[in-house]
């Protein structure tokens, strides 16, 4: 055999042997890609699972809205960033939720861009990250934003990953799609309901004592109402009621269902609810909205607001009395 021909043979093999060492690197890389890319699941919550596969993805941002102060300081999910409701998601100065530009500001400084999926979490079962979750759903965000089911409760549980490092990224730019104020109450829709006006049903999310009239407001709340007691014909139905006590996740879609349609809310007409401020019925907001596909307004003036107002109806079962203190 001549030296041309077994050097034809050589470089023959080499080149298969090249071809079959990318192959072989290719198959060990795909499997760890798939990993951090996995597919966005469909729906308005994502599980711990799942996060957990996607911290460094890029096309994912974690935000931590939490209620209580210092909890993000003492760990939180890896990357995530911190909003803090009282003063990221609210107009400084008049009671009302953040600016588009404030908003807009707010995501871009966190890396947000038009494709970025958006994961809230919080503590007390996602109180305040529902909050939130209403607060982006009002700016047109809508489908690229999703509760962590059981939030900081279940992640822990779980023994997963926490952080105490601020995470920084680099500024986007990015533009709101149109807002949708038709997920907001005002007073005005609240009175159109109670004087007959319009056909829907109200829900008091609160606890059973605040909705009786027997308590102002939970113990240690600082915004407060001079008058106690419920919006006339509202349904109660506690927000806390539609999550598991252990997980913190949201029941079922089939215990959901039941637990409002036994209180008379299915769906076949709109449905407005209210708490005190706008943040526990948020919740209930996500519960019935997102999950349950029900046509639902948030009264984020809430008590503080009707029960604040000038010669608006109340119903007070318990019978009291504000007391000026």
């Amino acid at each position: 055999m001549s030296l041309t021909r077994l050097g034809g043979i050589a470089t023959a093999g080499r080149r298969a042997l090249t071809v079959s060492t990318l192959c072989a690197t290719l198959a060990l890389a795909v499997p760890a890609l798939a990993a951090t890319d996995a597919a966005v699941p469909d729906g308005p919550l994502v599980d711990a699972a799942w996060l957990a596969k996607n911290l460094d993805n890029p096309k994912v941002r974690v935000f931590e809205v939490s209620v209580d102060p210092g909890v993000y300081e003492r760990g939180h999910i890896p990357g995530a960033v911190n909003i803090s409701w009282h003063s990221d998601l609210v107009d400084p100065v008049k009671r009302d939720i953040v600016s588009a530009e404030a908003f807009e500001t707010l995501l871009e400084k966190a890396g947000v861009d038009k494709d970025t999926t958006i994961i809230l979490y919080g503590d007390n079962n996602n109180w305040f990250a529902a909050w939130g979750g209403w607060v982006f759903n009002q700016y047109g965000l809508g489908e690229r934003v999703k509760l962590l089911d059981g939030g900081r409760k279940y992640w822990e549980k779980q023994a997963l990953p926490l952080d105490t490092k601020a995470p920084s990224y680099a500024k986007t730019d990015i533009t709101l799609p149109p807002a949708k104020p038709e997920l907001r109450a005002r007073l005005v829709n609240v009175l159109e309901v109670v004087d007959g006006k319009k056909g829907a049903v109200i829900v008091d999310i609160r606890s059973a004592d605040e909705f009786s009239g027997k308590l102002f407001a939970p113990e240690g709340s600082k915004e407060l109402s001079i008058r106690a007691g419920h919006v006339p014909g509202a349904k109660n139905v506690t927000w806390s009621k539609a999550v598991d006590a252990e997980t913190g996740k949201f029941k079922s879609k089939e215990e959901l269902k039941k637990l409002y349609a036994e209180a008379g809310v299915d769906g076949s007409k709109p449905i407005i609810v209210y708490c005190r401020i706008g943040e526990r019925s948020s919740h209930t907001w996500y519960a019935l909205s997102r999950i349950l596909g029900y046509d639902v307004k948030n009264y984020d003036g809430s008590w503080t607001e009707y029960g604040n107002s000038v010669g608006v109806p109340v119903v007070n079962l318990a019978g009291t009395v504000w007391q000026g203190k």
